[in-house]
């Protein structure tokens, strides 16, 4: 089989470690030299000086978990070689493997041969915008957890608030809930919180807030609201970043809001 790159390495990457393969094509002999590193910012500038002075061309690894990225992000910085970021499924399903060759090996002549279909890394901005949307979207969910726990918690306590309301988290809502962890329980002054705007009547919300709401509920109600309030505050945080960071990409990004459905 055709050798494509002459000169390259496989590694096997660890949390703690990483295996690295140096492969040398010569005529038709074939020499391979392994060694370890440890994953920390010196042992992978270590690898980085090993796999340039050996005259490295290209350089691949398994996509495992997140531990690739922090030896990706060193190595990306030495031009001399190609990164390629290999499936770990797509490796398993190359036929031909043997049980007893190190893994390392095994990318290395992969590689060599050019059988190795290398994976999208994005540059680095759009990476630290993909980190923050999901961060976002994490964010997002655990505030919708919250405003579950929150609303068992009144189930729980016999307030039927969600009846009466359409946002839970609304202003009408959120003047009433706070009226119960201080320690209201009049039906009454309950309804009197209300703004007003409320579609139901006042006597359907009289009977909506008429509960047996203990202090271990108003305990549950205060920290789900605080826990809410923080989230909804990292969110907005995490908002301004993903702002900055699609500075330089506004104009590309406002053009695909235009695509139908791309909102």
């Amino acid at each position: 089989m055709e050798i494509l790159h002459p000169r390259c390495a496989g590694l096997d990457v660890h949390s703690r470690q990483v295996t690295a393969c140096v492969r040398v094509a010569a005529d038709r002999a074939v020499t391979t030299e392994h060694r370890e590193f440890a994953t920390t910012t010196a042992g992978l500038l270590e690898l980085s000086a090993w796999l340039t002075e050996a005259g490295c061309t290209h350089v691949a690894m398994e996509a495992t978990g997140v531990y690739w990225k922090p030896v990706w992000h060193i190595l990306e910085d030495e031009e001399s070689f190609t990164l390629v970021l290999a499936n770990a499924q797509h490796i398993r399903n190359v036929p031909g493997r043997k049980s007893d060759r190190k893994d390392a090996a095994w990318i290395a002549d992969l590689l060599a041969h050019g059988l190795i279909e290398g994976s999208f890394v994005p540059p680095a901005p759009i990476q630290e915008l993909r980190d923050l949307t999901r961060t976002r979207k994490q964010l997002v969910a655990e505030i919708a957890r919250h405003t579950q726990r929150l609303q068992k918690t009144l189930e729980d306590a016999n307030v039927k608030l969600t009846r009466v309301v359409t946002d839970i988290l609304g202003a009408s809502s959120r003047a009433v809930l706070t009226a119960l962890i201080a320690g209201e329980t009049d039906p009454e002054r309950l309804a009197d919180c209300t703004t007003g705007r409320l579609k139901a009547g006042r006597a359907d919300i009289v009977a909506a807030v008429h509960g047996r709401v203990t202090a271990h509920h108003r305990f549950l109600l205060e920290l789900h609201l605080g826990q809410i309030d923080a989230l909804r505050a990292t969110v907005q945080k995490v908002e301004r970043q993903v702002d900055e960071v699609l500075r330089p990409f506004r104009e590309a990004a406002d053009r695909l809001t235009t695509i139908p459905g791309g909102q």
